[in-house]
C-alpha cells in the first residue's frame, strides 16, 4: 500500500470535480468560503477546469472531461493533495477515461472525497494499492466554525492525525440552504451504537480499511474494475474491515446490495463491519436498517457496529481507505486508529 506525501505548511491544495461541481448554491458559496479559509491558513490553491461546471449529466462535465481532469490533477506536481468538489450520481462513467495503470505508476497523492467519490477512493486502493481518504468534500470546509471532523480530515492530509473518534451528536435535518450556505451542522440527535452479535456492548477489530458508499460499490461489482478478490488475497494476512454507508438505497436496497457483494466473494477474509447511519434507512414492510444488514452478514461471525459516524448524516469520521486500522468501540464511543502499513 502506498501513501501520499502530507500537506506541508504553505503547500498546495488541488480541487477537482470528478462528480458534481460547485455551480449551484449552497455549494458555490461554501466552496468560495472554503478557499478563503484555506488561503488564510497559508495554502496555495489550484483548480481543475470543472470545479464550477454543471453541464454534465450526474457529474460536472462530460465523462471524458472529468476523467482527464482527474488524470491531470493527480499527475500535476504543482498540487500536493486533492479534494473533490462534491458527490453526485454518475462518476462511474468517468472510469473508462482514467488510466489506472498510469495512476499506479505515478507518485502517490492523497485524494479526499466521499459518496460518489467512492468510485475513486475505493479503486485507488484496490486497483493501484494507493491509500485515499473517505472524507468531506471541499464546500464543507466553508462551514463557520469548523466541526471537529473537519479538523480531523485536515489532520489526515497534513499527517498530524492518525486516530479519529466518533461524535456525541449527529444531524438529522440540515439547516444549510441557499441563504445559509456556511452554517454548522445542526446536531440534535444523540449517537447510539448498536452491536452484533446481539447483546454485545463493545467490539474491537483490526485489519485493512476498505469500503465507501454501498450505492456505488454494488455498481462496481462484477465490472472490469472489480479486483476485490485480488486485493483480499494480497492483504489476507491483515484481514479486511469493511466500512460501509448508504445514500439512496432503502433498507431493501441495502439488503440486496449486501447479498450481491457477499455472493461475489467480496467479504472474504473480513475481520468486521462498521456501518454508517443510512440516509434512506426508514423501516419498510417490517424490515429495519439493522436486519437489512445483520441477516445477511451474521454468517461471517465477526463484529458488526451499526449507526457509526460515517457517510451522509454528519458528522463523519474521515477514514483512510487502504490503511491498517484498529477499531475500538464500547457503549456509544468509537475510535479508529490508522497505521500506514505497506
Amino acid at each position: 500500500m502506498r501513501y501520499g506525501k502530507f500537506l506541508k505548511e504553505g503547500g498546495t491544495i488541488g480541487f477537482l470535480a470528478p462528480s458534481f461541481g460547485c455551480n449551484t448554491e449552497p455549494y458555490l458559496s461554501g466552496f468560495n468560503r472554503a478557499q478563503e479559509v484555506f488561503a488564510g491558513q497559508g495554502y496555495s490553491l489550484v483548480f481543475g477546469p470543472n470545479v464550477y461546471e454543471g453541464s454534465g449529466i450526474g457529474i460536472s462535465s462530460s465523462p471524458e472531461s472529468c476523467g482527464q481532469e482527474f488524470m491531470d490533477s493527480y499527475t500535476d506536481p504543482e498540487s500536493d493533495v486533492l479534494i473533490s468538489c462534491g458527490g453526485g450520481e454518475l462518476m462511474c462513467e468517468i472510469l473508462d477515461h482514467v488510466d489506472f495503470k498510469e495512476i499506479a505508476a505515478a507518485e502517490p497523492k492523497w485524494f479526499m472525497g466521499y459518496s460518489d467519490n467512492t468510485n475513486l477512493t475505493f479503486l485507488l486502493a484496490t486497483l493501484c494499492d494507493t491509500a485515499s481518504i473517505y472524507g468531506p468534500c471541499a464546500p464543507t470546509f466553508g462551514m463557520k466554525p469548523w466541526h471537529d471532523n473537519l479538523h480531523a480530515a485536515m489532520g489526515l492530509l497534513t499527517g498530524k492525525v492518525r486516530k479519529v473518534h466518533g461524535y456525541d451528536l449527529w444531524e438529522k435535518e440540515s439547516l444549510k440552504d441557499e441563504d445559509h450556505p456556511c452554517v454548522p451542522y445542526n446536531l440534535t440527535e444523540p449517537k447510539v451504537l448498536t452491536y452484533y452479535p446481539e447483546g454485545q456492548k463493545e467490539a474491537t477489530m483490526s485489519g485493512r480499511l476498505l469500503g465507501g458508499c454501498l450505492d456505488t460499490l454494488v455498481t462496481l461489482d462484477g465490472t472490469k474494475y472489480d479486483k476485490v478478490a485480488e486485493f483480499a488475497e494480497r492483504y489476507k494476512e491483515d484481514g479486511i474491515i469493511w466500512f460501509l454507508e448508504a445514500c439512496d438505497l432503502t433498507v431493501f436496497g441495502i439488503r440486496r446490495a449486501l447479498w450481491q457483494l457477499s455472493h461475489s466473494g467480496w467479504f472474504r477474509y473480513t475481520r468486521g463491519f462498521i456501518f454508517g447511519r443510512p440516509y434512506s434507512g426508514d423501516t419498510l414492510f417490517g424490515l429495519d436498517r439493522f436486519r437489512a444488514v445483520t441477516d445477511i452478514l451474521a454468517g461471517y461471525k465477526v463484529p458488526i457496529i451499526m449507526d457509526a459516524d460515517i457517510g451522509h448524516l454528519p458528522p463523519m469520521m474521515p477514514l483512510v481507505c487502504g490503511s491498517y486500522a484498529t477499531i475500538r468501540a464500547a457503549g456509544n464511543d468509537i475510535s479508529v486508529e490508522m497505521e500506514y502499513k505497506e
